[in-house]
């Protein structure tokens, strides 16, 4: 009973700190050139491929995993939604994939990641179809993999599964807006100091709003992931009935 308690708490304060305005943009329709927002899309396809596959295994072998991975969906269209204005084209929000990352691995979270950006370009003007592709690479893709990559590092040494949780997805969400940044910096160098002098100011400029922001997804999603292991949705080393 505290268990389900702690969650629901948890994910009522997530809603509750949902935007109730609609001007929150990822990378923004039409902010990136024609070549780029094409080059972006075509690097997603392998892994949209990947994703579909593992997302069949994983929809199959339980009821539980269905309702974990509608859970995983609902926690990344909320805290994504969230934003803080940030640099021209962009804004600073939470990502909410290492959660999924973590309990299900990396390749689903791009089917996941993209059903989330389609709908919040469509439906919240949040993003845009011709930057989809960078936005999917970026939170669906790089962050993940990242987060993917630090839990399963942090295991290895030890960690506590609450520390290995919460450094995946903190460093998940922060690699997150690296790309973000490397993606601004690329398609809009700086007139005098090129790519190089472009890169530092987008990156500078997130990290005042991407590492609070950072942290505190870090800290919700291993809560989260307490709960869950509390209820027995999933084993305590973070395998989901065994198929991860």
């Amino acid at each position: 009973m505290k268990a389900k308690i702690k969650l629901f708490i948890i994910m009522a304060f997530v809603f509750v700190m949902a935007p109730v305005t609609v001007q929150a943009m990822h990378i923004m329709e039409g902010y990136l050139p024609l070549g780029w927002a094409i080059l972006w899309s075509v690097a997603c396809i392998p892994f949209l491929i990947m994703g579909l596959k593992r997302l069949r295994e994983i929809y199959g072998a339980s009821s539980t995993n269905k309702m974990l991975l509608a859970l995983c969906g609902a926690f990344v269209f909320v805290l994504s939604a969230l934003k803080i204005p940030s640099v021209t084209g962009s804004c600073s929000h939470p990502t909410g994939v290492g959660l999924g990352a973590v309990m299900f691995g990396p390749s689903v979270m791009s089917i996941l990641g993209i059903i989330v950006l389609l709908f919040q370009s469509l439906l919240l003007a949040h993003g845009g179809l011709t930057t989809l592709g960078a936005n999917t690479f970026s939170m669906a893709i790089v962050g993940p993999f990242v987060a993917y990559g630090v839990y399963k590092f942090m295991k290895k040494k030890g960690a506590s599964i609450g520390v290995c949780v919460f450094l995946a997805t903190a460093l998940g969400d922060l690699v997150t807006y690296c790309v973000t940044a490397f993606q601004l910096a690329l398609a809009y160098p700086d007139q005098v100091g090129g790519f190089t002098a472009s890169l530092s100011k987008f990156l500078g400029i997130f990290a005042l709003t991407q590492v609070p922001l950072a942290i505190i997804e870090g800290l919700v999603s291993a809560l989260i992931f307490t709960v869950l292991i509390e209820n027995k949705a999933l084993r305590e080393d973070g395998a989901i009935n065994e198929i991860y």
